[in-house]
């Protein structure tokens, strides 16, 4: 099976709220994909769509070229986590596990496997309803893994976990991925997608905004601004701005200019025997990058407020 997820044109209401408006990117194998956008902008409804929970009203998703509902062993095709508190809470870890595997055909050794893989440990063996939101990840990723698929989808994956966890799963995600799978990631933590992810879908509003390389958005966000550190904020900003730059102070000590090339920069201020101690490209984070994407795009309005509270509890 191609290890791939195609999301063409989709287009879904609920009632008068327009959910999906024109939803289309391609997830390719080998690379980790960021899925993010504000709440309301279409993530969970495209991910149920994709996963067959959902019907979309126009347009197809596919999952290596075929509608998820006509997968046979489908944990086999496409592993997800949608909502990491989906389980019986009066069933172990690895019960939850045993059931799904049977569902598939697949065996506890399997399972006991992925429950290594993910860390769960001792905590196999305890009812899940005492887990906290990190093991209960933990728990849904290795629901996701268990039928080694090509496709995976993880919705929020890094909420709950501790730094230890956040470290392991930036890992998990990474070597998954230059296994030559497909793999989807929903998360409003842009650090942690930075990180992680070579790919990055920007949604708002139904539709895609952005669909880039992680660093080349950066690259973009970056706009060949440069930052300077000095001890004399305001005579630096004066002598850049006398000369046509764009400055913004950004800390105490610290300026974004935008214009001239470092070198000019540098130039100037020792023109103007203003002290330095550093002057180099400036460069964005994914977060800057992000909310310059979606500055218009959040869905806070009052007619659409149903949709957001949809996305937000799914």
């Amino acid at each position: 099976m191609e290890a791939t997820i195609e999301v063409a044109g989709l287009r879904k209401r609920f009632g008068k709220i327009l959910a999906l408006d024109g939803m289309t990117f391609t997830v390719r194998p080998g690379q980790v994909t960021g899925f993010v956008g504000p709440n309301g902008a279409g993530k969970s409804t495209t991910m149920r769509v994709v996963l067959g929970l959902d019907a979309a009203d126009e347009g197809s998703a596919l999952v290596g070229g075929r509608p998820y509902r006509s997968l046979r062993n489908p944990l086999g095709r496409v592993g997800a986590l949608l909502d990491a508190g989906a389980l019986q809470p009066g069933r172990t870890g690895r019960d939850h596990l045993l059931w799904l595997a049977h569902s598939q055909g697949l065996t506890a050794r399997r399972v006991d496997e992925v429950a290594e893989l993910v860390g769960l440990g001792p905590a196999a063996r305890r009812r899940a309803g005492g887990y906290s939101l990190g093991m209960r990840q933990r728990l849904g990723v290795a629901a996701a893994l268990l039928g080694d698929p090509p496709v995976l989808i993880l919705d929020e994956p890094f909420n709950g976990l501790d730094p230890e966890g956040i470290v392991w799963m930036r890992g998990l995600l990474r070597s998954l991925a230059a296994e030559g799978r497909a793999v989807l990631v929903s998360s409003h933590l842009m650090g942690e997608l930075q990180d992680t992810a070579g790919h990055l879908v920007v949604v708002g509003r139904g539709r895609v905004v952005a669909d880039t390389g992680v660093e080349d958005l950066i690259a973009a966000a970056s706009g060949g601004r440069v930052e300077v550190r000095t001890t004399a904020r305001p005579e630096a900003m004066a002598a850049l701005a006398t000369a046509g730059a764009t400055v913004a102070a950004t800390g105490r000590d610290t300026l974004v200019v935008s214009g001239p090339a470092a070198e000019r920069v540098v130039a100037l201020l020792t023109a103007e025997a203003v002290p330095f101690s550093g002057v180099a490209a400036h460069r964005a984070t994914l977060e800057e990058a992000y909310m310059d994407l979606t500055r218009d795009a959040v869905e806070f309005r009052a007619d659409e407020g149903a949709v957001a509270g949809r996305e937000a509890a799914q």
